[in-house]
This record gives C-alpha cells, sequence and structure tokens, in this order.
C-alpha cells in the first residue's frame, strides 16, 4: 500500500453574501489518494473518438480514469504506454493490450447531435484475456451535464468488475467556515456548499454569518435539511437543490438538532429539547406531526434511521458516556450496540444493516471506527486526530469524515475495511460535516 496520486480539479465556490440561489467563485480542491489495494485492477481507458470540429468541453475518458482510480482498486494505465488507441471493435488487437499487461479495456466515441445540442457517447468494455465483451452502453447530455456521463460510465464498469454498484453518481454536501474582512472588521461566514463526489461543480446553497449544521440528504437528493443558527438559535430548515426554495420545518423554544431523513423521504428524524430535555422525535414531512420517540432525564440525540425503517439509532449518555442505542420505533424497546470504549458517538448503520460506523474515542483520540453488529467487534479505520461526522456512501463502501490537517479542517474519506483511503483538502476555508448523497439519478 502507500500509494498516492494527486488529482488537480478546478471547481466552484462562493460568494460572499448570504444567499438561497448558487452563486460562483473560483477555488480549487486536491483529492489525494494515500492507500488503495495491494492488488489493483489494471484498466486500459482509451481516449474517445470525437467527431466534433471543436475541442471536446469534457474529456470523459479522464473522467472515467480518474473514478476508478479514486476508488483504490483500478489502475488505469498513463495514455503514454498504449500501443493504439482503438474506438471500434474492429480495430482492437487484444495481443497488445496482454502485453501491456490490461486486464480490462474501455473504448468509446462521442458525437454531437447539433440540433437537440446534445452529446450521445457510446461505450464498450472487454476483458482482455478473454477477448469477450462485459458491457456495452449509450448515454447522452447537454453540456452542464456532460460530466455526468462518465460518472455514469464508471459505475456501470465498477458494477460490472465488482459486483457493487458505484459511488461515482453522486455528491457531497458540507459546510465551509471562513473568515471574511470587510472594511478593516473581520467576521466569520459559514457556507453551505454541495459537489460532485469528484469534488467538481461546487454549488453554494446558503451562506450566513452564524453557524450552519447536520446537512442531510432526502432519499430522492432533491433537498437538503439542516441546522441553521441565523435567527440567533438553531432551527432545522429543508432546501431543494433545483430551486433554492427553503422551508422552516422546527423552531421550537430551546434544541431544535441533527435532522435525518427517512428512507422513503416521508419523516425526519431530529432532537428536541422543548419539554425541558434532548429528545428523538420523528417529524411527519406532509403534515408536520411529531412523534416523540424517546424519554429519559439523560441527553438523546444523533438519531440515524436503520436501513428498515422501522428502527433508529441515537447517541446518549443515559449510561453515564456516550454511547449508540437502537430503538424499535413500533414497541419502543432500547438496546445498546456499544460496549467498548468510553465514548462512541455519530452512528451511522451501512446500507446492508451489517455495519455501525461511527466515532470512536481511543486513549483520549477521536477516531472513525467500525463496528460489525453481528459479531460485535470494532475496528478502527482512521489514524488521524480529531475525526468527526462520519457519512456512509450509498453502496455502504466508503466513509467520508471531517478532520484536522494542520491547523485546517478538511474532508477525508475511508473505505468501510480500511484498505483505501484518501483526504480531500480545500483550499479555502475549513471544511466540516459532510453527508453523503444516494446515487443521483440521470
Amino acid at each position: 500500500m502507500g500509494v498516492m496520486k494527486r488529482i488537480r480539479l478546478v471547481v466552484l465556490g462562493a460568494g460572499l453574501l448570504l444567499a438561497m440561489a448558487p452563486q460562483l467563485l473560483w477555488a480549487e480542491l486536491t483529492i489525494e489518494i494515500t492507500q488503495g489495494q495491494d492488488n489493483p485492477v489494471s484498466i486500459a481507458i482509451v481516449p474517445f473518438e470525437w467527431s466534433g470540429d471543436k475541442p471536446m468541453p469534457e474529456d470523459l475518458s479522464e473522467i472515467v480514469s480518474d473514478d476508478l482510480y479514486r476508488s483504490g482498486q483500478f489502475s488505469p494505465m498513463p495514455r503514454g504506454n498504449m500501443l493504439s488507441f482503438p474506438h471500434y471493435e474492429n480495430q482492437v488487437h487484444f495481443r497488445d493490450w496482454s502485453m501491456l499487461g490490461a486486464e480490462y479495456l474501455l473504448i468509446g466515441h462521442i458525437d454531437f447531435d447539433a440540433g437537440a445540442q446534445r452529446y450521445h457517447a457510446a461505450y464498450t468494455l472487454y476483458n482482455v484475456p478473454s477477448g469477450q465483451k462485459v458491457v456495452a452502453g449509450n448515454f447522452s447530455a447537454t453540456t452542464p451535464n456532460l460530466r455526468d456521463i462518465g460518472h455514469a460510465i464508471s459505475d456501470k464498469i465498477y458494477h460490472k468488475i465488482t459486483g457493487i454498484e458505484g459511488n461515482f453518481s453522486t455528491r457531497i454536501v458540507y459546510v465551509t467556515e471562513h473568515k471574511i474582512e470587510v472594511d478593516g472588521l473581520s467576521f466569520k461566514e459559514y457556507r453551505l456548499e454541495v459537489a460532485d463526489a469528484d469534488g467538481h461543480r461546487v454549488r453554494n446553497l446558503l451562506r450566513s454569518k452564524e453557524p450552519i449544521l447536520s446537512p442531510d440528504w432526502s432519499a430522492d437528493g432533491e433537498h437538503i435539511a439542516y441546522v441553521s443558527f441565523e435567527s440567533d438559535r438553531p432551527a432545522i430548515y429543508t432546501q431543494r437543490l433545483s430551486t433554492g426554495e427553503r422551508t422552516l420545518i422546527s423552531s421550537f423554544r430551546g434544541l431544535n438538532g441533527a435532522p435525518d431523513w427517512s428512507a422513503d423521504g416521508k419523516k425526519i428524524a431530529l432532537v428536541l429539547s422543548k419539554d425541558g430535555n434532548p429528545e428523538i422525535y420523528t417529524l411527519d414531512v406532509a403534515t408536520k406531526k411529531l412523534q416523540r420517540v424517546t424519554r429519559h432525564f439523560a441527553i438523546d440525540t444523533e438519531p440515524r434511521w436503520l436501513p428498515d425503517g422501522k428502527s433508529l439509532i441515537f447517541t446518549s449518555n443515559r449510561g453515564g458516556k456516550p454511547q449508540i442505542y437502537k430503538v424499535t420505533l413500533m414497541t419502543g424497546k432500547i438496546e445498546r450496540l456499544t460496549f467498548e470504549g468510553d465514548y462512541n458517538a455519530r452512528g451511522q448503520v451501512t446500507p446492508n444493516g451489517h455495519f455501525l460506523v461511527m466515532v470512536h474515542r481511543t486513549q483520549g483520540v477521536f477516531h472513525i471506527a467500525v463496528q460489525d453488529l453481528r459479531r460485535g467487534v470494532v475496528r478502527t479505520l482512521t489514524q488521524t486526530e480529531l475525526d468527526e461526522s462520519p457519512s456512509i456512501s450509498p453502496n455502504g463502501t466508503m466513509v467520508v469524515y471531517a478532520t484536522q490537517s494542520g491547523n485546517r479542517g478538511i474532508l477525508a474519506a475511508v473505505s468501510v475495511d480500511g484498505s483505501v483511503k484518501m483526504r480531500l483538502p480545500s483550499s479555502r476555508g475549513n471544511v466540516r460535516e459532510p453527508s453523503w448523497s444516494p446515487v443521483m439519478s440521470r
């Protein structure tokens, strides 16, 4: 292990004033792969043929190459090592690719329909040793969505080779903190931002002089719920990504925090202290009806829905120190899940229900850890300090989290099995509170 590669990405950030609609400002994000699998799959991704008379707005084959490399499970062949550049099946000589050590070969071509103003990409993936076609397909998109084609092809390749759904057609929402100086005055500005999983196409959703916390995606990827202190006390809002429209859903006296959307999009779990003590509630999004879930003198917080939609996990100090518990909504039965260590919080369960990812304190240092819920075994995934806010990818293989690098907050990611690690430092501000989206439909 120990491979490192920097992928320089030009992305879009935020402006300076509170805004509901997307605003643009150049920024930069660098993705550093710090650890990959020992025997990554060798794949040759040939530059796609382009029939236009102007340069392509995006290099789709490079997007696919970077996607697969960032997974830590693939080793794309450098273009300079390729002996030929086929685009159609009758141009492929498998012996040449076998000699170069490629296990898989991807070829394709792109056409532009001027009338419809759409790009059409066709691709084919081959198994080199057998010479057999693995998968082929077509995608189309307008110029602003051209990168989606690359991510969609990456998802297809990843699924066919690994048997696991890809994460490439996803996004990450997060909060950045910036120090702003205007006319000699200095203040902090908080920004809610969303970007593709590869760091491109950053959009600013909200700017505020007050903190923004706990963003969470709806299952359809159309809305984000979050906590904002813009009214000088915490309140929970939802926001539609396509329009920027915001809806205030909870502003009771006291604490309104930690929103988490159910998988069917009908309910949001949240924390309220309106009755004097922080407790877990669920809110019906359509009717605004509240249902209280926990009743205890301790602090109950950080609810997360389990994949079955029938239970929640949450953090509570009812045992003396923060640990993670499970509550069955129908019966109210509560079960403690974590016992190893004196601090476990911010729990989230993988989509298959097998693993609990959490913030786990070891010898006074906060790390990201995973617990096998069937066997109870806990394994620490990270070695950095002050790791927090883990969020699991929709296919359950990766965890994005916030950590520290020097004196700055950055995002990082680690695979659930610990074999792949990467850092996602931003060139601007401190970054925290990441949340991984569902797979975005095209």
